[in-house]
């Protein structure tokens, strides 16, 4: 329950952090000075508190060029989630992150060298027709260059999850994010000089709600995967699409089209099928190492 309730504060987080993303859009602020504040709000936060604990040494790392090629990747895949739903609305964007775990598939057999199966690839195809569901013929509601860069920031992600894995057999989550954050924050200050504006209140509580917002859904997300599996907390993600489509109602006075409803549930079914899928094979894996071992 502890891990279900994580996950969905996550959600809600994620939600605020978007809406917020979009609304300082609308206040013409540029996306590089808000993905610099995405970015260094964090890793001020996390370095202030191990500080004050004095658990500084907590950040040691033996993988420094491991966390820039993560902090290269993950700024680039924050740029297409964060820059998705500047041109798309918020419920549309945020089903077409739904399609990571597809890309997590395919980079999976490509990476990894995993052997996929029929039950995997067969999700891959019905997640991808959901896509072109939304997508439809008529580009009026729905940019075909929006979708692209929904479908690049799932890609990204996807990418990311890979290179987290990897990080993950020898670093805790609150260094991931630390240097992630302290990696690409100096870069994207850079933009600074030539996209950098003042801003009235209004304006900085926005850029500063979006790097707390951040920040706590990163390390709620991550804690919930403390307490339960991801097979039994990754349902609750998609509650997102719920809170993305009712912000969008609430503040834009958008409600999705026929074609994200259609489009929206065979997404969201390809990719439950994907971690169904992964669940049993992780159950099959286990058992058969516990085989092998001596009686």
């Amino acid at each position: 329950m502890l891990a279900l309730a994580l996950r969905l504060l996550a959600t809600v987080l994620f939600s605020v952090m978007l809406l917020l993303v979009k609304l300082t859009g609308d206040l013409g602020i540029a996306l590089p000075e808000t993905l610099f504040w995405r970015q260094a709000l964090p890793a001020l936060v996390i370095f202030g508190w191990l500080a004050a604990r004095g658990e500084v040494g907590r950040l040691k790392t033996q993988r420094p060029w491991v966390h820039a090629r993560r902090a290269l990747i993950g700024g680039t895949g924050m740029f297409l989630t964060l820059g998705v739903v500047r041109i798309l609305p918020l419920a549309e964007a945020t089903v077409l992150g739904f399609t990571t775990p597809m890309f997590a598939v395919i980079l999976s057999a490509i990476l990894l060298k995993e052997k996929v199966g029929p039950w995997r690839w067969t999700a891959v195809i019905v997640g991808l027709l959901g896509v072109l569901i939304i997508a439809g013929p008529d580009t009026s509601n729905l940019p075909l260059f929006g979708v692209i860069v929904g479908i690049g920031a799932a890609f990204m992600v996807a990418l990311v999850t890979v290179q987290v894995r990897d990080l993950g057999r020898t670093e805790e989550p609150l260094t991931v994010v630390f240097y992630f954050s302290a990696i690409s924050a100096p870069f994207l200050g850079l933009f600074l000089f030539s996209t950098g504006m003042n801003h009235d209140l209004t304006g900085w509580l926005m850029l500063g709600g979006i790097g707390v917002t951040g920040l706590f859904a990163q390390i709620t997300m991550t804690a919930s995967l403390r307490y339960g599996s991801v097979a039994s907390v990754i349902v609750v993600d998609y509650v997102q699409l719920a809170w993305a489509t009712f912000w969008g109602w609430l503040v834009f006075s958008h409600l999705p089209p026929a074609s994200t409803w259609i489009g929206a549930p065979v997404i969201i079914g390809a990719s439950l099928l994907i971690v169904w899928r992964e669940h049993v094979l992780g159950k099959r894996r286990l058992a058969e190492a516990a085989a092998l071992e001596p009686a």
